[in-house]
């Protein structure tokens, strides 16, 4: 036995010892947020039982002091199997698997058990009632040549009188029956030291019987160093998440397996990505995205994406505004999937249950929108986020819908999607429903007397309505057919309007080339100039500038200048943002580059973004080599730009290599 670490934890908001298991769900549930070498776990099996030396695998009457070590109801009487999942594999069911591990460790424990360590053959002293059983799943991520990815499997053992958690790791022999391996042990316990002191404490096998994998098992220096601090953190933390966990709605290794044969697969886009938008965000956001919904179906979005030429034929996809009508119904689809379907969001739900009795919907909010225009908010104890998210669920209640919530693995903040899949009322209520949601739509568009939004479409964000359906496919033809019975079907809600088909780019980028280079001088000599002043004449001192607020700036600038700033998304302050060789805007203020100040770039930074600036160097004039009284801050040499047309180099940056075929 050996004591990998320990730490002081001094609970003033009296939080403890709730707050110790607290922090233990988070490690027996969410490991992957502190291993990052874990996809996830699986508590797949969790019953109540009587210390090993009763010789009994049952539960044993009453709470007892089970209350005051914070767990409350959960070891409540005759409440053996507080989990029951379904054997993936339609093997053994993993009740079954726990009663059978219990029966064989308290029959290890009563023949003596010389080859345990102390911390475990003395579990269950003192603590009759107190013991709970679990099995648990460990999930890894998909490790490099040698290592193993195989899920991994344990017992689990609170003692909540003592207030100790046990881990035995198991293993499987060659009839398929669990055994317990003799090595990686480990018990975290929680001692009250004095008043409001406590020690958290993390005891492990010998050395010689840790064998680290660095995956499932890693180092015991890691167990006493990061996990343990991690757990101190967490057991006197007050703040709650307002979202679940992730992947909580479906099974962990299942995703973990599907996620990585994806991500292997389309990892080449990532090189020959033809959009404008970061391909290392996107194209595993939308692999996470797929695995948590594959299966057979269509994609509609209302512009062409030029990804889609990179998709084969059995890819069907379409380009097409869904208006919400009696016009876009899909009674053949299981499924609607709303990813980042923006002013379509809160649609989906209706649409769904208007389909047919049997549709579903999965929706990932991401921007804003009521059912009319930009979504206005109502309260402000919550987050913006949290409150939108609240929104779309009562749609889809009040739709008849049963909501469920979970939280998708993807480099988002908004990762959060809201899924219906069944009913909370009979085929024959039907009409009675939707004269319900036909009232709450009218009602909430009454109470924010709004009628229309012209903004509409305005953001940058991808919008798709995903049709899915393992039933009937839908024709090829269905927008084309849409569209033509729009004018002639009944509308549910005036004021309606998809984005436009055409995005207008509206941020600064399509000004006029000498429109945008008044506009820079202009500022650039306020600036100078404004400094001027402040400068020793007899110094051989560059000239930096003084740093203006946008404000200051904006109101030494002529009227029609304004006026057509005003037209494009962010104003003044994009278009200087866009002219980053000149301008640095920093806290609403203005300052002219100094590029002697620029960091050095970092050689961490992915190969793409490496490439891409190797390829735009010298391939621009420098502004400050041609403008800027004193030249260019810079030597030639280190200059990213140009000094004069003679070093000018032809860009590389719009020569894409062709998709393979």
């Amino acid at each position: 036995m050996q004591l990998a670490g320990a730490v002081a934890v001094r609970d003033r908001g009296a939080l403890l010892p709730r707050g110790f298991w607290g922090a233990l769900g988070v490690w027996l549930e969410q490991p992957q947020v502190v291993n990052k070498r874990l996809s996830g776990s699986r508590v797949e099996a969790e019953r109540r039982v009587s210390a090993p030396a009763a010789g009994c695998p049952r539960a044993g009457p009453g709470r007892g002091a089970a209350a005051e070590w914070g767990v409350g109801g959960e070891c409540g009487p005759g409440r053996e199997e507080e989990r029951r999942v379904p054997a993936e594999d339609g093997g053994t069911p993993p009740p079954a698997v726990l009663a059978a591990l219990w029966s064989d460790f308290s029959s290890l424990l009563a023949r003596g058990a010389s080859e345990m360590p102390a911390f475990v053959t003395d579990l269950g002293k003192d603590s009759a009632p107190g013991l709970q059983a679990l099995l648990r799943t460990l999930v890894p991520k998909s490790q490099p040549r040698g290592c193993s990815s195989a899920p991994s499997r344990e017992l689990v053992i609170k003692d909540i009188i003592n207030g100790t958690v046990t881990f035995l790791p198991l293993e499987e022999n060659d009839e398929g029956k669990y055994q317990f391996k003799k090595c990686n042990i480990y018990q975290i316990r929680l001692t009250h030291t004095k008043d409001d002191e406590w020690c958290i404490s993390i005891l492990t096998s010998s050395p010689e019987k840790w064998v680290a994998d660095g995956v499932v098992y890693p180092k015991i220096t890691w167990l006493g160093n990061e996990l343990l601090s991690k757990l101190a953190k967490w057991c006197t933390e007050k703040k709650q998440s307002e979202f679940k966990s992730t992947l909580s709605l479906i099974s962990v290794a299942k995703y973990s397996k599907v996620y990585q044969e994806l991500k292997e697969k389309y990892k080449e886009i990532v090189k020959v990505w033809p959009e404008v938008t970061d391909p290392e965000k996107f194209v595993y956001e939308d692999v996470a995205i797929a695995t948590y919904l594959l299966h057979p179906g269509k994609g509609i979005d209302v512009r062409r994406r030029k990804i889609w030429d990179m998709y084969g034929p059995t890819t069907h996809l379409e380009e097409c505004a869904i208006r919400p009508d009696d016009s876009s119904l899909f009674p053949n689809v299981d499924w609607l999937i709303g990813n980042h379907s923006d002013e379509l969001t809160p649609w989906i739900p209706v649409i769904a249950a208007r389909s047919s009795y049997s549709c579903c919907y999965f929706v990932l909010p991401c921007c804003f929108y009521d059912f009319h225009g930009k979504y206005n908010r109502r309260q402000s104890q919550k987050t913006q986020y949290r409150e939108y998210l609240d929104f779309v669920t009562e749609v889809g209640v009040v739709c008849g819908f049963s909501v469920d919530e979970d939280c998708l693995r993807i480099p988002s903040t908004k990762r959060v999607c809201l899924i219906g899949k069944s009913r909370t009322y009979a085929a024959t209520q039907e009409d009675q429903i939707d004269e319900r949601r036909t009232q709450y739509i009218n009602n909430h568009q009454s109470c924010t007397g709004v009628t229309s939004d012209k903004t509409i479409g305005s953001n940058h964000c991808n919008s798709h309505l995903v049709v899915n359906s393992a039933i009937d496919q839908a024709s090829e033809s269905d927008c084309a057919e849409n569209e033509a019975k729009t004018n002639s079907s009944s509308v549910w809600l005036s004021g309606f309007q998809p984005r436009e088909k055409v995005e207008q780019v509206r941020n600064c980028a399509s000004l006029p080339r000498d429109f945008v280079d008044v506009v820079v001088l202009t500022v650039a000599n306020l600036l100078l100039n404004a400094a001027q002043e402040k400068l020793d004449v007899h110094l051989n001192t560059w000239n930096k500038g003084e740093s203006l607020s946008l404000r200051e700036v904006a109101e030494h600038l002529d009227k029609a200048t304004l006026k057509r700033l005003k037209n494009e998304y962010g104003g003044l302050q994009t278009l200087l943002k866009n002219n980053h060789q000149v301008f640095e805007v920093l806290n609403g203020r203005v300052h002219i580059r100094d590029w002697r100040e620029e960091k050095p770039s970092k050689q961490t930074k992915p190969e793409i973004k490496r490439r891409f600036t190797a390829e735009a160097f010298k391939t621009r004039l420098c502004w400050f080599f041609i403008h800027h009284p004193d030249g260019c801050s810079l030597t030639s040499e280190s200059c990213p730009y140009a000094h004069g047309t003679e070093e000018l180099r032809r860009s590389q940056i719009m020569k894409k290599k062709k998709p393979p075929q």
